[in-house]
């Protein structure tokens, strides 16, 4: 997996599983979009691990050649019964689409929850360390999953929590947060997916349904233009809208 070793590790207060970002010396920048990608890397994703680092890849690839692109970094982050971070924040010109082959090594429950807590409390906690230093600063955290919550320590009131946090606490000038759900197949699943954003408080619920390789293609279109549309946004003192899939 890429991990760099510039990359500074950081601690979470209130989270046993950290994060690693860039250093703040190290930015040249005066504004940031930080964009969270949360993967769920479950048993049930197999036979379709290799179709979602494509969608992985053309997300990076396309962000990379941006107009933005020296405003955004990205996390990446994957998960079942664990959690696993792939990279921290880093500069999308430094992510290589290469290094996204072979990444995603499904197996094990689904600790959804604590994955998503996880990444929208880094995000915040490094929006602080940013606004700290007088950076501007937004987010986009997207979740990516095929299933229902059956392994996290927390609830979805962590992951609330944490998103209400994200502005209220004044650590980003604001946070879009998209949970997606992939290749789904039973309704009861959607309709659990879909009450969990609403609880959690995601701005939004995108289920594409079946996995086939042009809905993929449509994902990995709508997760870029998202990303675009939120750093285009910083600045403004509100989110983006919400585009439709």
């Amino acid at each position: 997996m890429p991990r760099l070793a510039d990359l500074e590790q950081r601690k979470l207060p209130t989270d046993n599983f950290g994060y690693s970002a860039t250093r703040l010396r190290d930015l040249k920048a005066t504004e940031y979009t930080l964009v969270t990608i949360i993967c769920d890397v479950t048993g049930s994703v197999s036979g379709h691990e290799r179709e979602m680092e494509g969608v992985l890849k053309a997300i990076v690839e396309a962000c990379k050649h941006s107009p933005r692109a020296d405003n955004l970094m990205l996390r990446l982050t994957t998960f079942d019964t664990s959690i696993d971070e792939v990279h921290g924040f880093k500069m999308f010109g430094e992510c290589n689409p290469d290094d996204y082959d072979n990444i995603l090594n499904p197996g094990g429950m689904t600790a959804l929850f604590d994955a998503a807590s996880n990444g929208v409390k880094a995000t915040n906690d490094y929006g602080v360390q940013l606004t700290k230093k007088d950076f501007d600063v937004n987010a986009i955290v997207v979740v990516i999953t095929d299933g229902c919550d059956n392994s996290s320590v927390g609830s979805d009131k962590d992951v609330k929590d944490a998103l209400t946090d994200a502005v209220k606490g004044e650590n980003l000038e604001s946070m879009v947060s998209i949970l997606v759900g992939v290749n789904v197949g039973e309704p009861y699943v959607s309709n659990l997916l879909n009450d969990f954003h609403k609880n959690a408080g995601f701005t939004q619920y995108v289920d594409i349904g079946e996995a086939t390789a042009k809905k993929l293609a449509r994902l990995a279109e709508f997760v870029s233009q998202s990303i675009s549309s939120q750093s285009q946004a910083l600045g403004s003192g509100g989110p983006s809208k919400s585009l439709t899939f």
